[in-house]
């Protein structure tokens, strides 16, 4: 499926994608079975967007994804992302800034865990030691010519591009995608990522659109988070990082009782208020979460609350952390 598809499908579809961040195991126990008919459902509301990103690196949400769309591949637009090859099996850590050979060997294993031929959207997370943003793209648009993936993208997380790498990127490889964390929470790919990425008519992909769980007034406190949670480590998600958001969370609370919305679907609909190349990927394992998040698509928030919405949470990432 071309990007262009997905354009027209969006217009009568959900404009939202599904993140996999939920289904590899790390906030909970998930049964592979269910997580597969959660995929499978969101396909059949209109989701084409299906993220495999995920915070571990044992493949569970690529093959997971992989059997949700093995008999309705057409119906799924499907982004991986970088990762390191360590030469054997499906162990290492996150790394930023893989070279060449690296990227080639987890596109390779990227299809193998997915058990298809070709993936739609392959996102390299640069920076850090690795090769030069050109030679990770050239290597990359090699794989385009190849038919191992049709379209590049670039993500932006810890290590990852700032907007020089990106337009180097661009001019190197038509980028189509650009991933980076945005939501009402974090909003610094206001500032220079996503102007650039609409001058040079790149998507933006919105990674963690609900904050990482933060804007939808169920984490209160650290000790709520599972042993092995990658959010224990965060600091935004410390004590001390959870109370100085504490404010703009009420705030937040406060327009979501006047609109009768929940803070979570509040956050998505403002959101997908920023541009239709905005894509959100939020990520659950429930299906009543995921129905709900779907239905902010049918939301028009009013100028009045989006500008209300905009003042709770600076450019910068919200309340000082």
């Amino acid at each position: 499926m071309g990007w262009g598809q997905w354009d027209r499908m969006a217009v009568e579809g959900a404009r939202l994608g599904l993140g996999g961040m939920a289904l590899d195991g790390a906030h909970g126990p998930i049964d592979r079975a269910r997580a597969v008919r959660l995929v499978q459902q969101a396909l059949d509301t209109g989701v084409v967007l299906i993220d495999t990103a995920d915070s571990s690196l044992r493949g569970t949400v690529r093959r997971v994804v992989g059997r949700a769309v093995a008999s309705r591949r057409g119906d799924a637009l499907i982004a991986v992302h970088s990762r390191p090859f360590d030469g054997g099996g499906d162990g290492g850590d996150v790394t930023a800034g893989a070279g060449p050979r690296t990227l080639v060997a987890d596109c390779e294993r990227a299809l193998k865990q997915l058990g298809l031929d070709c993936i739609d959207v392959y996102v390299v997370h640069p920076g850090g030691p690795g090769a030069p943003i050109e030679e990770q793209i050239g290597e990359l648009s090699g794989l385009v010519q190849a038919g191992k993936i049709h379209g590049v993208g670039v993500g932006v997380g810890i290590g990852g591009a700032c907007p020089t790498q990106l337009a180097r990127a661009h001019a190197t490889h038509p980028i189509a995608v650009l991933a980076v964390e945005y939501s009402l929470w974090q909003r610094q790919a206001e500032c220079e990522l996503l102007p650039l990425a609409r001058r040079l008519g790149i998507r933006l992909m919105a990674c963690q659109p609900l904050g990482r769980g933060l804007l939808t007034g169920r984490i209160t406190a650290a000790t709520r988070l599972g042993a092995r949670d990658p959010r224990r480590v965060d600091p935004r998600f410390s004590a001390e990082g959870l109370s100085a958001a504490q404010n703009s969370l009420r705030a937040l609370e406060a327009i979501a009782a006047d609109t009768h919305l929940g803070a979570g679907r509040l956050a998505l609909a403002w959101l997908l208020s920023r541009g239709a190349d905005v894509i959100p990927v939020p990520s659950t394992r429930d299906p009543v979460h995921l129905e709900m998040n779907l239905s902010t698509c049918d939301l028009r928030l009013e100028p009045e609350t989006q500008h209300r919405l905009s003042a709770i949470f600076g450019r910068g990432g919200g309340d000082p952390l």
